[in-house]
């Protein structure tokens, strides 16, 4: 069931620019340089954002000289997918269970 997903992981994915920010971290491992120039969000800005990812557990750090280079941990997208998975097939089956009212 979804209630066992950290909820702080659900409000990270549930902020645009961070959606964004791991969509394009699922294509390629990025430095902040490069998210800076793809999403066109001001380095702070983008630095807050990925600290949250990182908080969240979705996504780890590489150091690489003076870059920080990105990456996401697909486990736990995996793991999110799954329960969202077993959620919409239990809501399938949902709507032929109807409680009566009193």
């Amino acid at each position: 069931m979804l209630t066992s997903v950290d909820p702080d992981v659900i409000r990270a994915l549930g902020d645009p620019l961070r959606l964004r920010i791991v969509a394009l971290l699922a294509r390629e491992t990025l430095c902040t340089t490069h998210l800076v120039e793809e999403t066109g969000a001001k380095q702070t800005n983008l630095s807050n954002h990925l600290k949250v990812l990182r908080e969240t557990g979705l996504v780890e750090t590489e150091p690489c000289g003076r870059f920080t280079y990105y990456r996401l941990k697909p486990d736990l997208l995996a793991g999110l997918s799954e329960q969202f998975a077993e959620l919409a097939a239990s809501a399938r089956t949902a709507s032929e269970n109807k409680r009566a009212c009193p």
